[in-house]
């Protein structure tokens, strides 16, 4: 049977992090654990104390959890074009929701103002969106 040394410990320890970051996605976090622990194995046999071992893993592990942020990228919010094109595919009573049919798909949608009645087949604007609905304007009443 093979002893188990500091070293081989570490690659253990770094290999099991680095895989499960395959199966369980962390945003990278327990491969940067792995590297640390990768780190740590190969600085084992100038530390032999296995308790400064730990404190050395545990430095670069903060080290790299931190600097993460810097390398992986802000998601952002999908954001519409301003004033982009869809048509009515049902009416649209005033102050109350119908459907559109935008960049292909069918989205649910009220007019901007409360006022309007838009009927349908009728080409509107999009000026805004909240959630999954769609704010919307007539055609006709923004080129007047």
């Amino acid at each position: 049977m093979l002893p188990i040394t500091p070293a081989l410990f570490w690659l253990i320890v770094g290999t099991a992090l680095c895989l499960m970051e395959l199966l369980i996605p962390t945003a990278f976090v327990e491969s940067t654990l792995g590297i640390s622990a990768f780190i740590v194995a190969l600085l084992s046999p100038l530390v032999p104390q296995f308790s400064l071992q730990v404190g050395i893993w545990m430095v670069f592990s903060l080290i790299f959890i931190f600097s993460l942020r810097y390398f992986v990228p802000k998601r952002t919010p999908y954001i519409l074009a301003d004033a982009t094109e869809a048509r009515t595919l049902t009416e649209i009573p005033p102050g109350e929701v119908g459907r559109v049919l935008y960049e292909g798909n069918s989205w649910q949608a009220r007019c901007e103002d409360e006022t309007v009645a838009i009927a349908p087949n009728q080409m509107v604007m999009v000026v805004r969106r909240r959630g999954n609905t769609l704010f919307i304007m007539p055609e006709n009443i923004i080129q007047s």
